[in-house]
């Protein structure tokens, strides 16, 4: 049986679901094959790969992507992680499991960069902690 395949799926796809994409991939890439994408999709925060990089996991590489890029994909669970993209993404047909998780959006903070930086990390952690225990329970 080959790697299931996961899409995190949230609005701009800049931020959530690229901070989820990156953790499942580093933690669990040897059994998951893991996409993010977004409804609207955007760009990557800088301060989404800045909380990421702190502790270890580089999303430089990566880029906004539209849900669109996945119609083609067979995928074995998608995981909304905003209520945005819940909404304008109820069901994604080549899924064959839903899952919807919200975490604040971090791209919401104000105040200075330090600020801001600590409201993505507080989010990033949410998200690594939330990750750990879906796969520890099976969710997907």
């Amino acid at each position: 049986m080959g790697k299931k395949r996961i899409l995190f799926i949230c609005t701009q796809n800049s931020a959530r679901s690229q901070m989820a994409e990156g953790f499942l991939r580093s933690m669990h890439g040897d059994r998951y094959e893991v996409y993010s994408a977004g409804t609207n999709p955007f760009r990557i925060n800088p301060f989404a790969i800045e909380a990421m990089r702190r502790i270890g996991i580089d999303l430089t590489g990566h880029r906004s992507k539209s849900i669109d890029e996945f119609v083609e994909t067979a995928i074995d669970c998608a995981i909304t992680v905003c209520d945005s993209a819940r909404e304008a993404c109820p069901v994604f047909p080549q899924a064959k499991t839903m899952i919807h998780h919200s975490f604040s959006d971090p791209a919401a903070a104000t105040g200075s960069n330090e600020a801001i930086l600590a409201e993505f990390e507080r989010v990033r952690d949410e998200i690594r902690d939330w990750i750990k225990v879906a796969v520890v329970e099976g969710l997907f």
